[in-house]
């Protein structure tokens, strides 16, 4: 089997979404599959010190005079408008250079699958159709709102923009059909799957959007570093961007009562336009000494912090997927996040606490009661993290992901070749 990965970029520095490409690309390798990668060349040193021998492999698009324009234009927008407009032109660009590579790769080399991961965003027009061979699109992972209780972090501008958008993109996704037109379509969950643009033509499999590389993330059963040197002192630990949906500033209003009842100490790991503010509000807060900022690390780093963790905490308020929530899992670390959104879907009673976002004060509450049940119980903390590695284990290791996705690329293949004119005609159930 011959397979091209085609996407924006696929690095473990950008982190999010970056991270699926790379691993597709690393396990289709190892599994000696004949795999080709077309990315913006921004990620290029990373990859070819990565992959040093399939510099072959790889192929990159550079940065035009329009990805500097749009890139420019972009500082002066909102982020969410931001990505709807100069961040849709930038991707459709790149992957108007992609597309003629794709195109040429799948005449030379006679490829069977071309597989797009990456945007997730289920509403995202994409060019990757008519390239010669049929294309696998996602998992996708979208259709995200912000809580009911919490709208009002998102300015009324930006919330009409983004409604005008979602109605525009049924008509951008039919101009631009690499959505509609692909041959599967794999979505993370329902909602995603009610958020995909009308007159999907290709047969739609849902598929987990993440999972866990256990090499990396090992079990805290067989700790590859000492422990925390006071085991009396729970630690709870954040990993992720410094950004307003992340739900930060709750997390630390709710962090204040727990370390005055129990000492504890909260890590936060990573870095982003509002970190000044927060590290403002923990000293005002008087937890200087209990809020610890590390800034970004990478993947083995993040590891072995969470290693030296009692408890992960995700208070975000937007979150698609929550790749993070499954790397706490991995270390065997119990979870509490916000039952909104992806952590829903890796989150059982069983190896978390889900805490509903009612209302900011409820929420801030139940952020507190919720640390402090794990906080004041090591027997509750150590049976819930268990049951969370053994959940990732069952059900989101790369290895056991890959081995679906080669049943997917196995499976297209073997669809037979309907003409866009005949399903149209068809009802939709069966198309």
């Amino acid at each position: 089997m011959r397979v091209i990965i085609v996407a924006e970029h696929a690095s473990a520095k950008f982190g999010g979404e970056a991270f699926l490409p790379l691993h597709y690309f690393r396990l289709l390798r190892q599994r000696n599959l004949d795999v080709w990668l077309v990315v913006h060349e921004r990620t290029r040193a990373e990859l070819e010190q990565l992959f040093p021998d399939a510099h072959d492999r790889m192929h990159f698009v550079p940065d035009t005079w329009v990805h500097l324009l749009l890139f420019r234009l972009s500082r002066f927008l909102p982020r969410r408008i931001g990505e709807a407009t100069t961040g849709l032109l930038m991707h459709l660009q790149t992957q108007s250079l992609q597309r003629r590579v794709v195109r040429q790769l799948v005449r030379q080399y006679d490829i069977d699958i071309v597989h797009e991961p990456i945007s997730v965003s289920p509403k995202l027009p994409s060019l990757m159709y008519n390239v010669g061979a049929p294309v696998v699109m996602g998992p996708l992972n979208g259709g995200m709102n912000y809580p009911p209780a919490f709208r009002d972090r998102q300015s009324r501008v930006v919330d009409a923009f983004l409604t005008v958008g979602r109605w525009a993109s049924n008509l951008a996704n039919r101009l631009i059909p690499g959505r509609l037109r692909a041959k599967v379509v794999l979505v993370a969950n329902d909602r995603t799957r009610k958020a995909l643009p009308q007159g999907i033509q290709g047969k739609v499999i849902e598929l987990v959007e993440n999972g866990v590389d256990l090499t990396i993330w090992p079990s805290r059963e067989k700790p590859s570093i000492p422990q925390a040197s006071d085991p009396s002192v729970p630690r709870f630990v954040y990993v992720g961007r410094l950004i307003d949906w992340k739900g930060l500033d709750l997390l630390l209003a709710a962090f204040r009562p727990v370390a005055d009842a129990t000492g504890a100490i909260l890590e936060i790991i990573g870095d982003g336009a509002i970190r000044e503010n927060l590290e403002a509000q923990a000293h005002a807060f008087g937890l200087r000494d209990q809020v610890i900022f590390h800034g970004w690390l990478s993947q083995p780093a993040c590891a072995e912090r969470l290693q030296q963790a009692d408890v992960f905490v995700l208070p975000s308020l937007l979150e698609c997927g929550g790749a993070v929530v499954l790397e706490a899992m991995a270390i065997g670390l119990p979870v509490i996040a916000t039952a909104w959104g992806g952590p829903m879907d890796y989150v059982t009673p069983e190896c978390g606490i889900l805490v509903e976002p009612d209302s900011p004060a409820d929420f801030v509450q139940g952020l507190t009661e919720a640390m402090l049940q794990l906080a004041q119980s090591s027997e509750l903390r150590s049976r819930m993290g268990q049951a969370a590695r053994q959940r990732v284990e069952q059900q989101f290791d790369w290895e056991r992901k890959v081995d679906r996705m080669i049943e997917i690329y196995q499976q297209t293949i073997a669809l037979p070749q309907t003409s866009p004119r005949l399903v149209a005609a068809m009802s939709p159930n069966r198309a």
